[in-house]
């Protein structure tokens, strides 16, 4: 994705890398993960040259940041064992699932 639309898919790489940063904040693994995942499908799509194309993976892109600043919610253990989800006013109105411990548990 490059020559003309330059512009553009900066702008939509910087709000993906965003969207990841204020979701993940402290959560060094994600953040990490997240970034390298966003660099490596925008370096795989650096040659598309179609206008057509080019647009559909922008289009793509703001979709993905807009899902990820509103539909995911980290949950954080706190002291007694359990998990806390606080939701941002971003998550006004979106359907929140919650996983169960068993979930959790396993990805620790």
């Amino acid at each position: 994705m490059g020559g003309k639309g330059a512009g553009e898919v900066l702008i939509a790489y910087r709000a993906l890398l965003r969207a990841t940063r204020k979701t993940f904040a402290g959560d060094a693994l994600m953040l990490t993960e997240s970034a390298a995942e966003i660099r490596k499908k925008f370096e795989d799509n650096r040659h598309v040259t179609s206008e057509t194309d080019i647009q559909r993976l922008l289009s793509e892109a703001r979709e993905a940041s807009d899902f990820i600043s509103t539909m995911i919610v980290q949950a954080k253990l706190n002291p007694r064992g359990g998990y806390v989800v606080k939701p941002d006013k971003e998550h006004a109105g979106a359907m929140l699932e919650i996983p169960s411990e068993e979930i959790l548990n396993k990805s620790v």
